[in-house]
């Protein structure tokens, strides 16, 4: 179950330059506006320390980290939502959050296409392209299910009249995620995936001496989104691009470390959408491979095996469970079952951030 994240932005935003610093594919960068005409698609692998640190014990013949998928948008613009130079915006109706890259930075050989860098501005020129969008379907819904209530069906009522509360709030310049509904009533829109619904983390894209504490932009940016209650990622594309580019994890320490960074911003960046959409880690661990793998928090150990394969889930019959920190304390398996540490665990039981798991199924 890949996490999978769209990246938006207005053109020149650097979207592209990010893509090419956290995906296993590279794109081509341009300096003109406009130059990219379909979205690029990538997968990222999550860093994750503790894989390694298992491994130590099982000396496993590979480590299989999770991973991200990622689509990068060509850059939107400002009336962009009804051209056909557009029309990419249906690629991130199946992602699961948004990952908006805000221009925060100087560039007199990339001249902004608004003239002038205002991240703010950026942010709103955005958000209503993908607002309009939004608009367009729910109208779209509400043509259509407003034949079926006068046939007196309630549920139809009832879609409908949520659905007005979106239009409002949409022709309002507002996104669909802060509408007044309920979360019971948010089933109505599931099957049109209202780009303004997913989540949203912003990363502030400045310059390479701004990659520690950010810049005047950015600081102007934060104050503007707090009433969102959003995450902000501070992150310098381009250096982080080059730092990508070297092959030695050594050098890229030591990049790091005279950019006055400890680790890579992209860390930080999935730290944060794993917060934004409530995932976590468990592990598998064999002397096949040792392997992470991402369930969103409260899952059952079933609903947990069933990520690894469907089998898993259907047949089911327990889970044997370490905590990370029991294993590295105690170092193998064997001896977490002879101090009590390896526990039995039935379908009622909720898999915990780091649990290594061995599934029992018979199907």
């Amino acid at each position: 179950m890949p996490l999978k994240c769209g990246i938006i932005g207005l053109s020149g935003s650097g979207k592209t330059s990010f893509f090419n610093c956290i995906s296993s594919n590279r794109a081509e960068t341009h300096k003109a506006a406009f130059t990219s005409t379909k979205s690029n698609l990538g997968t990222m692998n999550v860093p994750d320390p503790r894989l390694y640190e298992i491994d130590k014990f099982i000396h496993s013949a590979k480590i299989v980290p999770t991973t991200i998928e990622m689509v990068d948008i060509p850059g939107l613009s400002k009336g962009g939502s009804h051209t056909e130079g557009n029309k990419f915006l249906t690629d991130i109706r199946n992602v699961d959050a948004l990952i908006h890259i805000i221009r925060c930075f100087d560039d007199p050989n990339m001249p902004h296409i608004e003239g002038s860098v205002d991240p703010v501005r950026d942010k709103e020129i955005v958000d209503l392209e993908l607002q309009v969008r939004d608009l367009e379907s729910v109208e779209k819904k509400i043509h259509r299910f407003e034949k079926i209530a006068m046939g007196g069906d309630k549920d139809a009522k009832k879609c409908i009249e949520v659905l007005h509360v979106y239009k409002s709030h949409l022709e309002s310049f507002e996104s669909a995620r802060t509408a007044p509904v309920y979360e019971e009533d948010k089933k109505y829109i599931a099957d049109i995936a209202l780009l303004t619904e997913k989540p949203v983390l912003y990363v502030c894209n400045v310059d390479d001496n701004a990659a520690v504490n950010g810049n005047a932009y950015s600081e102007r940016f934060i104050k503007a989104v707090q009433a969102e209650n959003a995450e902000v990622i501070i992150l310098a594309g381009k250096l982080e691009s080059e730092i990508a580019e070297l092959e030695q994890e050594e050098d890229r320490m030591v990049f790091l470390a005279d950019a006055g960074l400890a680790e890579p911003g992209v860390n930080r960046l999935v730290r944060a959408a794993y917060h934004l959409l409530d995932l976590q880690t468990f592990f598998t661990a064999g002397p096949k491979e040792v392997r992470a793998w991402t369930i969103h928090k409260g899952m059952t150990a079933p609903e947990a095996a069933g990520v690894i394969h469907s089998d898993l889930e259907r047949g089911f019959i327990r889970a044997e469970v370490m905590k990370y920190s029991d294993f590295i304390s105690l170092g193998s398996e064997h001896a977490c079952r002879e101090k009590g540490k390896l526990l039995i665990e039935g379908k009622n039981y909720v898999v915990g951030d780091g649990d290594i798991i061995h599934i029992r199924f018979n199907v």
